[in-house]
């Protein structure tokens, strides 16, 4: 009875979520309509190709999400992410970006989007002016939602401008709601490691040896190992490139200078 009342609630609280992600959905359309950028392209993690989709199990690409060029189906492309020019630019950027003229821009100058740009669009896919939306999610995960048009001559920075700050949190809360449902709604609580483990896996990450982690900390090699195989069982991996990895996706291994 217990078994059964718990199922019943686990997908009473799907269905919550599948209902939150139509509700936003329209939000997204409705939005990409007011501000002139009425075609819409949306992934919740842009290392899969598979389509975000309704309540009814349906893709919103193709129904709801209308695009530049109607008969690409990029859902269905496996290999579109590699080709994308704008999903090249989520990858290095995490803040809104704007499409115009063949560039890319934001707020502010960005070296990586200027190495972006220095490549050039390989394929724009029949888009003329576009503002993409990165939607940075927990263990690494990044979704994006893209509102884009046709015309080429489309006042897309004076609407960037006006709206991107907007367009951020609506794209973050229906990327962030998708993949709640991808997980299930399951609440899952971060590891907690220790002062000394962090410390072991963010001198480990700068290359060092367990030998020389030993001498830096003024511990024993075994302990070292201790540490990394109690951090490494915690982020419920395996070995010790998985755990600096988990670790640095969890903000535990940082990308500043390591201090003992």
């Amino acid at each position: 009875m217990i078994q059964q009342a718990s199922g019943t609630e686990r997908d009473e609280n799907e269905r919550k979520i599948a209902l939150a992600v139509d509700a936003l959905a329209l939000r997204v359309e409705a939005k990409g309509r007011e501000i002139g950028l009425p075609c819409i392209a949306a992934s919740a993690d842009i290392g899969s190709p598979a389509p975000i989709r309704d309540s009814n199990g349906k893709p919103f690409a193709g129904t709801l999400f209308k695009w530049v060029d109607p008969g690409l189906r990029y859902w269905e492309d496996r290999g579109f992410a590699l080709r994308s020019y704008f999903i090249h630019a989520v990858r290095v950027c995490s803040e809104p970006i704007f499409y115009h003229h063949g560039k890319l821009g934001t707020w502010r100058s960005t070296h990586a989007l200027d190495g972006v740009n220095a490549q050039g669009p390989t394929e724009r896919f029949g888009v003329g002016a576009a503002i993409i939306v990165p939607a940075y999610l927990p263990a690494g995960v990044i979704g994006a939602v893209v509102w884009a048009t046709a015309d080429p001559e489309f006042d897309v920075e004076r609407v960037f401008n006006a709206h991107a700050g907007e367009l951020h949190v609506l794209a973050l809360q229906f990327v962030a709601t998708e993949h709640e449902r991808a997980m299930h709604g399951a609440a899952i609580a971060p590891p907690q490691l220790t002062r000394r483990e962090i410390q072991c896996l963010k001198w480990a990450a700068a290359g060092k040896t367990d030998s020389e982690i030993s001498t830096i900390m003024s511990i024993s090699v075994p302990t070292v190992r201790f540490h990394m195989t109690n951090a490494a069982r915690k982020l419920d991996v395996v070995g010790r490139s998985q755990a600096i990895y988990r670790a640095a996706t969890l903000g535990y291994v940082g990308m500043g200078p390591t201090h003992n």
